[in-house]
């Protein structure tokens, strides 16, 4: 009995030395793995980074920005569907484990000591609470002491942090495949919902993600990632999360995405979205823009932006397509092989619709059979259906050889199998022919337009450019151009401000510049040669008379205009050449329509702007555009007939509010009856003016109703000249865009004409003297005037007088050059 007693102690002597030994080992490597764990406290604050999105002004989305796309749901956002997916494919008993599941290792131990030395990658028998160490602190290194630390760890964090803290960075951080990080992001970029908005089917397949997000591509690996989805779908059965017919429905749905881009999802948007982005950029930098998680409301109005790109695009097409037909885009091979394959591969414009890619396939006098451009599935596979259509003659009778050749008779002048084209619906009477459809091509030539609030400067619609596809420069803020004419209402503007009146008498007729060095410069009218004589300040901004610019300059002075011109936004500095006056200096549509929108504003300064608010991630305004003060609008007792809110303006004053309506009163006279007439079709009150630059390189129009303001301009990227004569003219072109425009932007809006400001007197004259009229008087009109600009009832010409010894010009004489009506006297000199 002594010799098993003894043998017994020394057995437990021996068990407690080893557990001991073993304590103490342990001690030893729970210190060593500790005092490199990474500190956790930054956990707290934690700020992932965080997509920013835009929205247009309706509340739709413009745009997404971000390195990495996702948005951060706290875990109350989450629903408990989402949830249980996730721990239902991950860790089923994450509420009952302290960070680490034991069963879980054993299982994994087990099953790499049977797979030692196969090459297979040891299953992981970590935790959410581990993957949330690993994923925040460590790389995905297959080691022990990765496992260990990270063990180490996820107990740490389980002393700090709740579960359900833990379960939130988990879900927002995971990445998830095609990009995303974190539920929010996937449940959008695999189906454009909200994670509220997920069915079981949907839920389950996110939760499959995680382990394999690469593996698990729907469209490469579908069975794969179905059978891994319905996986999921048995465990939340399992453990009782959902219903039989709830699994039974969720392993029959079909596993189908859609494809969620994060670039402009606003269609024709595309060119304000990145006008936007590098707003954001300039004003915060890269990592608030890519990382910070604003929440951006910008100006842009949809329905006004789809209406300026339809114009503006049909506009440039028109014009492109009377220049004739240039050939097809790129020629395919089709002996052989699938051309639909072939077809995919030739890089097409994704922001033309309805236009789309398409290969002639044969071609006859009467027609020619297109296939059209087959689309790709998610992950980039070519759909396998083909589509194909008709071109008839009706659809290519436009085409004719560039240089102005005869139009074509037959298909097969225009078009042979192989040819790569753009292809839309070919309408008759208002309505799409079924099966038919009318060649297009890619106009050469380009422009821009932007739709501007007066009252705020908030840009309503912005085309840069055909197809922001093809090329991402904005000519709306980006192309500098001349402006021609539509600067003259500035220089009419600086001398209304400074005395003249809109009946002030000018001289239509030669004049000569001596510029030194023997150069003179001789500046003509568009109508080659012919003058009016004197003509008062209307009549010459109504016709664009160059003449009477030049000398108006002259006279008023070169560097007025300029300090005018700044004021108003058009130049940072313009040279005191009299030639400026008439438009040579380079300038943006964006600046024009801000410097119309002033004149429109009742020449109040009008800063313009793409955003009316940002905020950051929790919701706060960093930024927002309107400075008005609102007197009274924060009343928090409600209505009690107090007095309204009040609006105080405190922006300077650019123009005499006088001035501006007297501007805009004369170029309402260009709309009716001057350069731009086709305007007049609106039927509504429109004040605005044209604009041509020497050769005709730039065709311009800027106008305005009392509440939206336009300015375009066409031309080609390297200027040439678009054309001879009147077939090139800003009236012609660009103003027949704005026409279209108008009648689609003010359908819905009544007649508004614009408001005359106290102060203004209308005076009966005599359109073509500028002097006094009386009622029933052949082409008399209501004049603008300041007090105290009214005219007198005659003129007066020194050294010619009549019988009471005043001065007098005789009719049709044409004073010589240089000679000026002076504002308020009646005098010429």
């Amino acid at each position: 009995m002594r010799l098993v007693a003894r043998f017994l102690g020394f057995l437990f002597t021996i068990g407690t030395v080893l557990f001991l030994a073993g304590v103490a080992t342990a001690a030893a490597m729970i210190w060593h793995f500790s005092k490199d764990l990474p500190d956790y406290s930054q956990l707290q604050d934690y700020e992932p980074p965080v997509m920013t999105r835009i929205h247009a002004g309706d509340g739709s989305l413009l745009g997404e920005y971000a390195k990495e796309r996702r948005l951060y749901l706290p875990i109350q956002a989450v629903p408990k569907l989402v949830i249980n997916a996730f721990l239902a494919a991950e860790d089923k008993n994450f509420y009952q484990h302290g960070g680490i599941d034991y069963s879980g290792m054993a299982r994994a131990g087990l099953l790499y000591i049977q797979n030692f030395g196969s090459n297979r990658r040891p299953q992981g028998a970590s935790t959410i609470t581990q993957q949330v160490a690993k994923n925040f602190f460590f790389t995905n290194e297959v080691s022990f002491n990765r496992k260990i630390k990270e063990a180490l760890l996820a107990m740490r964090l389980e002393r700090t942090y709740s579960k359900d803290k833990i379960l939130e960075l988990y879900l927002n951080e995971i990445y998830l495949g095609q990009g995303a990080y974190g539920i929010a992001a996937a449940s959008l970029v695999y189906f454009d919902k909200s994670v509220n908005e997920l069915t079981v089917a949907e839920a389950a397949y996110l939760a499959a993600l995680p382990k394999m997000p690469g593996t698990l591509n729907p469209v490469r690996n579908h069975d794969r990632a179905v059978e891994r989805r319905n996986y999921v779908v048995d465990r939340l059965l399992e453990n009782g999360w959902i219903k039989q017919a709830d699994a039974d429905k969720a392993r029959k749905d079909p596993l189908t995405v859609t494809s969620h881009d994060n670039g402009a999802h606003t269609f024709a948007g595309e060119y304000f979205a990145e006008e936007v982005r590098r707003d954001i950029f300039e004003r915060y930098g890269e990592k608030k823009l890519y990382e910070g998680g604003l929440s951006v409301r910008a100006t842009l109005d949809p329905k006004i932006q789809v209406m300026a790109r339809k114009t503006m695009v049909a506009g440039l097409v028109k014009y492109d397509e009377e220049q004739g037909y240039r050939g097809a885009i790129s020629k395919l091979d089709l002996s052989g092989g699938d051309w639909g394959v072939k077809l995919a591969d030739v890089k097409s414009l994704s922001d033309v619709s309805p236009w789309r890619m398409a290969v002639v396939l044969e071609s006859s006098d009467q027609s020619a059979r297109i296939g059209f451009q087959p689309g790709r599935q998610f992950g980039g596979a070519v759909s396998k259906g083909r589509e194909t259509g008709l071109i008839t003659l009706d659809g290519v009778k436009w085409a004719r050889p560039a240089g102005r050749g005869k139009a074509p008779t037959a298909v097969s002048q225009v078009l042979s199998p192989g040819d790569v084209i753009y292809a839309d619906p070919l309408f008759k009477d208002g309505k799409p022919v079924e099966g038919q459809y009318r060649l297009e091509q890619l106009p050469e030539v380009s422009g821009a337009m932007v739709a501007m609030e007066p009252q705020t400067g908030r840009v309503l619609a912005m085309v840069g450019g055909f197809s922001f596809d093809q090329s991402q420069f904005n000519r709306a803020t980006q192309a500098y151009r001349q402006p021609g004419s539509t600067f003259k209402p500035i220089v009419y503007s600086t001398a209304l401000d400074n005395g003249y009146t809109p009946a002030s008498i000018m001289v239509d007729g030669p004049i000569e510049i001596d510029q030194g060095q023997g150069n003179v410069w001789r500046p003509e009218n568009f109508s080659n040669g012919k003058y009016q004589g004197p003509t008062t300040l209307r009549n010459a901004l109504k016709h664009s008379l160059n003449t009477v610019s030049v000398r108006l300059a002259q006279d008023i002075g070169m560097p007025l205009i300029s300090e005018y011109a700044r004021r108003f936004g058009i130049y940072d500095e313009l040279p005191n050449y009299l030639s400026y006056a008439l438009g040579t200096g380079e300038t943006t549509v964006m600046r024009m329509v801000t410097a119309y929108s002033m004149i429109a504003n009742g020449g109040r300064r009008v800063k313009p702007t793409l955003i009316d608010r940002i905020q950051d991630r929790y919701g706060h305004t960093i930024f927002r555009h309107d400075s008005r003060e609102c007197r009274g609008c924060d009343a928090s007792d409600g209505w009690k007939n107090q007095t309204e809110p009040q609006l105080v303006d405190r922006r300077e004053q650019v123009l005499d509010v006088l001035t501006a309506y007297q501007i805009t009163s004369m170029m309402e006279d260009v709309v009716q009856h001057g350069t731009a007439i086709v305007v007049r079709e609106v039927g509504k009150p429109i004040a605005g003016k044209t604009g041509t630059t020497n050769e005709a390189k730039d065709v311009w129009f800027v106008g305005f109703s009392p509440n939206l303001v336009v300015g375009i301009y066409m031309g080609y990227d390297k200027p040439r000249s678009l054309g001879r004569g009147n077939e090139a003219t800003g009236g012609r072109l660009s103003g027949t865009i704005a026409r279209d425009f108008f009648k689609l932007a003010l359908a819905d809006k009544p007649p508004t004409p614009f408001q005359i400001p106290a102060g203004i007197k209308l005076v009966l004259v005599d359109s073509k003297t500028g002097m006094r009229a009386s009622p029933g008087d052949p082409g008399a009109i209501r004049e603008a005037f300041k007090p105290g600009t009214a005219p007198p009832d005659n003129y007066s010409n020194i050294g010619v007088a009549d019988a009471d010894g005043r001065g007098m010009m005789p009719p049709g004489d044409v004073p010589d050059s240089g000679t000026i009506m002076r504002p308020g006297t009646g005098g010429l000199y």
